[in-house]
Order: structure tokens, then sequence, then C-alpha cells
């Protein structure tokens, strides 16, 4: 059977997953990468190192985001969001997106793009007095879908 989620399910499958692809247009270019991501029930929090994506973002803050589970090619939930990109500019905001969005990722073995550097060039999971230097953002969800299949 195929259908649809309802807004439980799709919080479900967004909660329950820390990977997903963004998409962003610019010009003539669309770009899609996965990122990694915390779901805060409203917003999707994410950073990243400076590159064509900010870029792109920072151009055209219009997105879309994009997580799948998948346990066979029968049994699977998908979730298709849009929202706005927003850089957390304030630095109290920015150490608390952060704080959740490790918080999230703590019982996940890491790799080195996950985790968010200081200006002193440490990673803040073990210094977090020092200042972000990945940009910090956040999704802010204006349109969610969903669709499922199972067997």
């Amino acid at each position: 059977m195929i259908g649809n989620l309802t807004e439980t399910a799709m919080d479900e499958v967004l909660k329950g997953n820390v990977l997903g692809r963004i998409g962003c247009h610019e010009g003539n270019k669309t770009y899609i990468v996965p990122i990694n991501y915390a779901y805060d029930g409203k917003s999707i929090i994410a950073h990243s190192a400076e590159g064509l994506k900010i870029d792109m973002m920072r151009k055209n803050p219009l997105v879309c985001f994009e997580i799948d589970q998948m346990k066979s090619f029968t049994d699977w939930r998908s979730v298709i969001l849009w929202g706005r990109f927003e850089e957390i500019m304030d630095e109290d905001d920015q150490r608390s997106a952060m704080k959740f969005f490790v918080d999230r990722m703590m019982h996940l073995r890491l790799s080195e793009t996950a985790i968010p550097q200081t200006k002193e060039g440490t990673d803040s999971l073990r210094h977090t007095s020092g200042r972000i230097k990945s940009v910090v953002f956040r999704i802010v969800i204006t349109e969610k879908t969903g669709r499922f299949e199972k067997e």
C-alpha cells in the first residue's frame, strides 16, 4: 500500500533521522547536497563551512529538503519540505542551536564535516568556549509532504 504520511508520521521521520538532502537554486543552477541536521519541531538546524550551498542560499533563501527512511523497496517513508534559509548570526543563538545539534548527534560516530569548527580551529565538541566558525543556520519550514509504502 502506498499512502500519505500524517503530520505525526512526518515528524517521526524528521526526528528519527540526522541525514537529509538540501536543494538550493540560484540563477540557472540547482544544487542538491546531503547534510547532517537536527529537527526541533519547526525548523531544520544545521551548520556548514562556507561554500557553494551557503552562497546559493544567501542569494536565494527558498530551499527544499528531503529525508528518506528505507527498510526495503516495499517498506519506506519519505518527507519533502520547503522552507526559508536563515543564517543564525547572534552568538548566543548560534551556541544554543549548536548545543541542540550536538546533543542530537552525540550518540553517533561523526564524520569530519559534521563536527562544528571554532574560530581557533578546534572542534566545538571538545572546546565549547571558542567562537563558532561554521555557518550555523536553520531552515524554517513553510510546507511539508510525506509518502510511504508498506507491503
